[in-house]
């Protein structure tokens, strides 16, 4: 399952993620993050059945956890398949078929917020 780990300013000097991985065996595959020296933001992928370990292990050095579990919406009225989240997504969640229409794989979006920047119509919303 995919989750989101907030590290707040108070704890980002401190090796919370190398720590909870180190006590816990829990192997993190981390597919984005964001830290600067005021705040961190990690997308990570992670057993399901290992979820609640690591989520006790984090959560207990300071970190916050949540489950990334509403996919991006697309208002199939307002898209016109101009690709523009195709080119911007990490994931690579938008295609087009061979008819040049938009296919979406919400399996696979990590709700970065990246193609709803880029959409220039709006058609695109996360957990609608």
């Amino acid at each position: 399952m995919k989750i989101k780990i907030s590290i707040p300013t108070e704890r980002i000097h401190n090796p919370i993620i190398s720590e909870s991985i180190i006590d816990t065996g829990i192997m993190l595959n981390i597919m984005v993050a964001n830290i600067d020296s005021t705040y961190g933001e990690l997308i990570a992928d992670v057993n399901d059945s290992r979820f609640n370990g690591i989520k006790k292990a984090l959560e207990s050095r300071g970190a916050i956890v949540a489950i990334l579990d509403r996919p991006i919406h697309r208002d199939e009225e307002e898209c016109v398949d101009c690709g523009a989240c195709i080119s911007v997504c990490p994931m690579n969640v938008y295609s087009f078929d061979e008819t040049w229409s938009l296919c979406v794989d919400e399996k696979k979006c990590i709700q970065c917020g990246m193609c709803i920047k880029m959409c220039p119509h709006g058609a695109l919303k996360l957990g609608e």
